[in-house]
């Protein structure tokens, strides 16, 4: 009887949250056209959103398929970041002597700038696309492994006394309730890591790749055609919405809405 009500409150304030931003975006994009059609500005320099609309449709197979290949790598590099960053923050959390030794090996990674790694990856993997799924994956492991330690440590202790007292074994504490309770910072650190995993992979394909969708702005680039980079930025931020509402989603199945929210 009072699953209705509740639906309804929920919807409403789905509602209430959507609204300012697509506003915003409408409003934003109103202004966009108006200035490009009454301006003067080159359709070349930046081109009208209705000028991208209909390059993206006229487009749309061959933007599909180059939208696939880099979704491909960027999933899949995803995935091992995940499973390899929550496991060696996993360990620097157990092995106090691995993390005074692995995390600065993480932390200087990450101030290696892309461009200078991903000539070794070409030469190590060619133009597959498994190279590019080693890159990402390897500039998405450190968001995760830092939010995964920093989770663990920050865990009020009597969480595992309880369950040790209880007689626990001290992995299963580990995997059942401190990993449970650190689950909020986990998942801020896969959020962190996703925004990026597709920008990563199409830089990586625009430096050498077959196809994907660097290849379709490199392509684009070389032939002044300015609507199309757009289009192809869209699909990277489309990609990234919907990942990151996958792990929203996954959040809400794991920890509940409540722990989500506080």
């Amino acid at each position: 009887m009072n699953a209705s009500p509740a639906r309804h409150r929920q919807s409403g304030h789905l509602a209430i949250w959507l609204l300012p931003p697509s506003l915003l975006i409408v409003m934003l994009l109103a202004v966009w056209e108006a200035a490009v059609r009454y301006s003067g500005i080159s359709p070349r320099t930046v081109p009208a959103p209705s000028a991208i609309v209909s390059a993206t449709v006229e487009t749309w197979p061959g933007l599909m398929e180059a939208s696939a290949v880099t979704a491909y790598e960027g999933i899949l590099g995803f995935a091992a970041a995940v499973v390899l960053g929550v496991g060696i923050g996993m360990a620097m959390y157990v092995w106090k002597g691995l993390r005074a030794s692995v995390y600065p090996l993480l932390a200087g990674a990450q101030t290696i700038p892309l461009i200078t790694i991903a000539p070794l990856f070409i030469i190590w993997f060619g133009f597959e696309p498994s190279g590019k799924i080693v890159i990402t994956a390897v500039f998405a492991i450190f968001p995760i492994a830092v939010q995964t330690l920093r989770g663990l440590s920050a865990v009020p202790r009597f969480f595992s006394d309880v369950a040790l007292t209880c007689g626990a074994t001290r992995s299963w504490t580990l995997w059942h309730v401190t990993l449970r309770v650190a689950a909020p910072q986990i998942f801020t650190g896969l959020r962190v890591s996703a925004a990026y995993v597709f920008a990563t992979a199409a830089t990586a394909e625009y430096l050498g790749a077959r196809n994907g969708l660097g290849i379709w702005l490199q392509a684009a680039f070389n032939s002044f055609r300015t609507p199309l980079i757009f289009s192809a930025t869209l699909v990277i931020v489309v990609l990234t919405g919907l990942l990151l509402g996958l792990i929203s989603l996954a959040e809400l199945l794991v920890i509940g809405a409540d722990n989500q929210d506080s």
